[in-house]
């Protein structure tokens, strides 16, 4: 019995991906970005099913590239929380010595968010800023952490290979998108405030595959 003739409850993992993934292609259409970028959108647009919004992503010139770049050296990932995290396929990213680090919950960062009265997402990037020159950061929950981020590139303190500036809400996130699609350095968001920490994971695993594919 082909896939055609199997009921959907009955498919297995891999026929479900390729089914979704096939669908993805023809809802897509004619994407104007690069195969990279059309990737990416593949990936963000799996995570949500929300095609017509994965098409608004916004990519710097180069952003794709230089994430599977610094993916393919060994960079590290740093994520604003652990949800980022957890949904990074680290099995893949150990094959190219890369690690996922979040310090959210480090007892450390709570201590310094107390004292300077800040979040601990935002502390958490500042404790990362001797990690962050040329890796990949992903953050897809806190718009705090992400305006840290920024401020840090502006100030000539860092420059990540690719900041990943998706966090969702309704107080900052739409602000910090706008920040990030402002940077210096190679970035992926989107307009407004919508985001999450699954697409977050989501562009960086379709970084992880590009970088696999290479």
């Amino acid at each position: 019995m082909d896939e055609r003739e199997t009921p959907d409850r009955f498919l297995s993992p891999g026929e479900i991906e390729k089914k979704s993934f096939r669908i993805l292609e023809g809802l897509l259409g004619e994407y104007a970005g690069s195969p990279g970028e059309r990737e990416v959108v593949l990936r963000i647009a799996h995570a949500t099913t929300e095609v017509e919004w994965a098409k608004t992503f916004r990519f710097s010139p180069g952003a794709v590239e230089s994430g599977v770049e610094a993916l393919r050296r060994g960079a590290p990932v740093i994520t604003d929380v652990e949800m980022v995290r957890a949904g990074i396929r680290r099995s893949a990213l150990e094959r190219t010595g890369s690690p996922v680090l979040c310090f959210l919950n480090d007892t450390d960062v709570a201590e310094d968010a107390k004292r300077a009265a800040a979040t601990r997402a935002r502390a958490a990037m500042r404790k990362a800023l001797p990690l962050l020159d040329g890796s990949i950061v992903a953050i897809g929950n806190a718009p705090t952490a992400l305006f840290e981020v920024c401020d840090l590139v502006k100030k000539g303190l860092c420059r990540p290979a690719l900041v990943v500036g998706i966090p969702v809400g309704f107080v900052g996130a739409a602000e910090s998108h706008d920040e990030t699609a402002a940077l210096a350095c190679p970035w992926i968001t989107a307009p407004g405030p919508r985001g999450g920490s699954p697409v977050a994971a989501a562009i960086v695993n379709a970084l992880i595959r590009l970088a696999e594919k290479e």
